[in-house]
């Protein structure tokens, strides 16, 4: 159990350095502005999965692999700022879970508003 706990802290701390990393180092004008909304480590630390989102959806493919060209020079500045034996391989990911709540709380406000003029036409 404590393996997994790990894990998940290790995650949470790269999710914190790559967010500022991203942010004040990566100078590839295709990144943007990318957030960093969640990282996954493998149980045995080699990987990590990277979940990114963007306020504009159109150029999330371009940031992705701009991303990919950056994970080397993440990775490395992540060596510098965190006591790890290894630091995990970075696989970035588009995280789709918040458009996808976006596009859920448009759906239920326009059935709540749909609601409220049937009640009024009544």
């Amino acid at each position: 159990m404590s393996d997994f706990s790990r894990t998940r802290r290790v995650g949470e701390q790269m999710q914190r350095e790559l967010a500022e990393l991203i942010q004040r180092e990566v100078r590839d004008p295709r990144v943007g502005m990318v957030t960093v909304s969640a990282v996954e480590v493998s149980r045995d630390m080699a990987h990590a999965k990277v979940f990114v989102t963007r306020l504009d959806e159109e150029g999330m493919d371009e940031a992705l692999k701009a991303l990919g060209r950056a994970a080397g020079f993440l990775r490395r500045e992540l060596g510098r700022r965190m006591r790890l034996r290894s630091i995990p391989q970075l696989h970035f990911i588009h995280d789709v879970s918040i458009a996808r709540g976006n596009r859920l709380s448009a759906l239920i406000d326009e059935a709540v508003a749909s609601e409220n003029k049937n009640a009024d036409d009544e």
